[in-house]
């Protein structure tokens, strides 16, 4: 398989996922987690919330699980974009590999080297630092003008 660049594996990881896992949702439609999952699920997207704090509720029509194992006995999860501070990813990345996730996106802002390391040895891929719906939107963009802006 060769090895792709990290605007590939965006590409990539866009055109072959269906579901995504927000792992640290908001109900609160003023929070970025929230816009998020709202355009993903209006680009047609499957969104899983999964926040402790709103487990077995239900919002943007599916129910929020607390974890993502959790979320991921119900669901094949391919994304886990995560909203959690950057000190708690190892701890999503633990839960993203028992999972089973394909990817793990870490939004605009975070990072972590050594979780980020781990989830590739497990051959998950790891987007840091970037905002899927703005990736998303960017590469429609391009589709739609044959150029970047």
């Amino acid at each position: 398989m060769p090895i792709l660049n990290l605007e590939e594996q965006i590409s990539q990881c866009l055109q072959n996922a269906r579901t995504v896992a927000v792992v640290g949702f908001s109900a609160n439609p003023d929070r970025p987690s929230h816009q998020v999952a709202i355009y993903l699920q209006q680009q047609g997207y499957r969104i899983i919330p999964v926040n402790p704090g709103l487990s077995g509720q239900t919002h943007l029509g599916e129910r929020c699980y607390p974890s993502l194992q959790d979320a991921a006995q119900q669901h094949q999860i391919d994304i886990a974009d995560c909203f959690r501070r950057s000190e708690e990813m190892p701890r999503v990345v633990e839960d993203a590999i028992a999972a089973g996730t394909s990817y793990i996106w870490m939004q605009s802002g975070i990072t972590h080297k050594e979780a980020a390391k781990q989830a590739q040895a497990a051959g998950i891929v790891v987007i840091q630092d970037r905002c899927l719906k703005i990736e998303h939107l960017h590469r429609r963009q391009i589709l739609s003008t044959g150029r970047a802006k």
